[in-house]
């Protein structure tokens, strides 16, 4: 979960590192270009209708284009997907930068892009509510099309960290680390309100050095 915590001595945040998650692209469109990004927050919350909520931080230019359009794809990761994955959707801004610049992808039936590759399936969300939870808006929407497009097993959080982020080098002396996208931010202490200039992670997900 994208989730920043402040100091509390009753909230051991690596408790919240072991809930499982799993990887996800999820694509949008402004009306002008394709944008996608990459979260470890998709949940079915009900079967009857089928329901998926999405949640997405704030800071991130595909929020407000979701909100505002109502619709996106989940892409749903597979373990072969290289890391080269995650930094074209996920470390660079949609809104400055086509990421899908010279490509032709696959469309669902909503318009949107679904992934060609590194995905075992997707889904095509509506949306119907959205809960605004300060830093981050959930999006709980219904599902308007789903398909399967391999077997392969889907890419979870704890093998993304093992298995594909690279390890950092050259460490400082002092400072603390993005876990999620290996981002360091020098100096002492941490900033209780700090969020990574690169996967806009709070501090939560930073460890020190």
């Amino acid at each position: 979960m994208n989730t920043t915590i402040g100091i509390n001595s009753q909230i051991d945040p690596k408790a919240l590192f072991n809930i499982g998650y799993g990887l996800y692209a999820v694509t949008s469109n402004d009306g002008k270009k394709d944008n996608a990004l990459i979260v470890n927050t998709v949940t079915q919350v009900t079967d009857t209708p089928n329901r998926i909520a999405v949640t997405v931080n704030k800071g991130n230019y595909s929020h407000d284009i979701i909100k505002q359009t109502g619709i996106m794809n989940v892409n749903c990761l597979t373990v072969d997907a290289p890391f080269s994955v995650f930094e074209k959707f996920g470390f660079v801004s949609g809104k400055n930068t086509n990421k899908f610049e010279g490509i032709e992808p696959s469309r669902s039936n909503n318009g949107l892009v679904y992934l060609d590759e590194y995905i075992n399936s997707f889904m095509s969300l509506k949306l119907e509510q959205y809960v605004d939870l300060d830093t981050h808006g959930m999006f709980i929407c219904t599902v308007t099309e789903a398909k399967v497009i391999s077997l392969a097993e889907t890419m979870t959080y704890s093998y993304y960290h093992k298995n594909v982020k690279p390890k950092p080098q050259n460490k400082p002396k002092k400072g603390y680390i993005c876990k999620v996208c290996g981002y360091v931010y020098e100096g002492d202490e941490l900033p209780e309100d700090i969020i990574c200039p690169i996967c806009k992670h709070g501090a939560a997900d930073f460890e020190k050095l």
